[in-house]
Parts: C-alpha cells; structure tokens; sequence
C-alpha cells in the first residue's frame, strides 16, 4: 500500500540523523517544486503577500545599511537569502496546513516558530556563528585588499572597477564557501525541525548528507533559487512580494520530496509525485 503523503509526521527518531532515509531526486524535480510553491502561494495569497512584504522591507533595510557600512552588506544580503527557510517558517506551517488538507490559519503560520522554539534557537545560533565568521572574512579581504576600509559612498560601480579584479575574485570565492556552507546545512533543516520530533544537530547533518549524497540535484535547486531570488531584487526588492513566498512554500515540498519517514513509521518513504 502507498504511504499517504498528507498523513502527520512519525514519532520522534531515536538514532542517528544518518539513519534518516532520504529519496533519490532527478534533476526535473526542483521545477516542480517551484510548481507546487506557485500553486500553494496562490491557494493562501494574503498569507504569502505578508512575508513577501517582509523581504521587500527587509531588502529596504539592508539598502540603508549599505549607505552607512558597504563592507558588510554583499555578505548580510546573501546571508539574509540563505536564512530564508528560517524567515520562512510561516510558509512551510501554510504549506503543511495544505498538505493536510486543512485551511491555511494567519496566527498559526506568524507563530509558527514557537512550535520549536529550542531546536529553532541552537539552529538559528549556528546560522548567526557562520553569518558572523562570514562578516568577519568579509571585513579581513576589504582591509588587505584596500590597506584599509575604503570609502565607496554608497557606490557600488566603484567597488567593481577593473583594478579590483582580485578583490572581487577573494570575496566571492570567499563568499561562495560560506555561503554553500550555510545552504548545505540549512536546505532542509528548518522544515525538517519544524515537521519530525528532530533536535537541530540531525536537521542539520540530514541536510548537509542531502547535498553530499545528491549534489547535482540540490546544485540545481541551489541555482534556480539563487536566479530567482536575484531577478527580484532588481525592482527595488520588490520581486521579492511574490518570489519569495513561493520559494518559501517550494523548499517545504523539496523537503518533503527529499527526507523519508522514521523508520519506525513502518514505511520506507513517503510516496513522492
């Protein structure tokens, strides 16, 4: 017989976050999760207009800090994409709401995080350790490359002028392994925390084994997230209004195409469509 998918997560895991199956993907997977994402923003718009507001106001915030302190806003705004899942939690509650076949409830999906508050905690302070870290090396490759803070006056056309070449290649070479770091162990994790009786460190290692064991596949996802998340910040961050809802609701169903049950659900995996 075929698992129902809409069926409530199994009791907690008692093993290891290795012992947590997980299913094969294909690479036309991640477009149908956009799919499902469209389809669940448009079956609760209201909810996904009001987080969509938060990024665009979010983005608004992080353009004033580049008026004040450039050196740290390329590495905040892309850590502040890659936290997504974790400013995301409301949509992956409306998500799961549906999924059940229960009406989508606005208080539910805003405290959505107090449903795990302790795993949220120790999960939210690894992503701050590493946004930090990230900050920091940041700061290292603007002294060394500039002897010293320079003065763009909130102008980024000088920040990429030719003579800058190695620069910019340090900081995104830099940037690209903090910021895979962050997309590896948080891809799945807060979904997972928020679904399964799972403490952060298994959330965390399941996600990080994901893109370990299914690289192209969450390259790919990975990639497609990071087009459309870029392509909506051009109008003012105001893309964001309806990107960033519907890649919040697609990441809940990555995960649930992702992560198979506990093993003492009885079933291997949930059936995937």
């Amino acid at each position: 017989m075929t698992p129902d998918p809409t069926a409530p997560s199994p009791a907690p895991h008692g093993g290891s976050p290795f012992e947590i199956p997980l299913h094969p993907l294909r690479l036309t997977d991640p477009p149908q999760w956009l799919l499902r994402g469209l389809q669940d923003f448009l079956r609760a718009p209201a909810i996904g207009l009001f987080f969509g507001g938060c990024f665009v106001a979010m983005g608004w915030a992080l353009m004033k800090v580049f008026q004040s302190a450039p050196a740290y806003v390329l590495a905040l705004s892309a850590g502040f994409l890659l936290m997504g899942p974790l400013l995301c939690m409301g949509l992956y509650r409306v998500s799961q709401a549906l999924e059940r076949g229960e009406q989508p409830d606005f208080g539910d999906a805003l405290l959505a995080w107090t449903a795990k508050p302790g795993a949220l905690a120790i999960f939210g302070f690894v992503l701050l350790v590493l946004e930090m870290l990230w900050g920091r090396a940041a700061l290292v490759i603007f002294a060394v490359s500039f002897d010293g803070m320079p003065d763009f006056q909130g102008s980024l056309a000088k920040l990429v002028e030719p003579e800058n070449l190695g620069f910019i290649v340090t900081y995104c070479g830099v940037g690209a392994v903090f910021a895979g770091l962050i997309y590896a162990v948080s891809v799945v994790a807060i979904p997972m925390i928020l679904d399964r009786q799972v403490d952060a460190i298994t959330a965390g290692l399941t996600s990080l084994r994901l893109v370990l064991t299914q690289t192209g596949v969450m390259l790919w996802w990975g990639a497609l997230i990071t087009l459309l998340v870029g392509l909506a910040l051009l109008p003012w961050f105001l893309g964001l209004l309806v990107v960033g809802p519907v890649v919040g609701h697609a990441t809940w169903h990555a995960y649930r195409a992702a992560v198979g049950t506990a093993p003492d659900a009885g079933t291997t995996g949930i059936a995937r469509t």
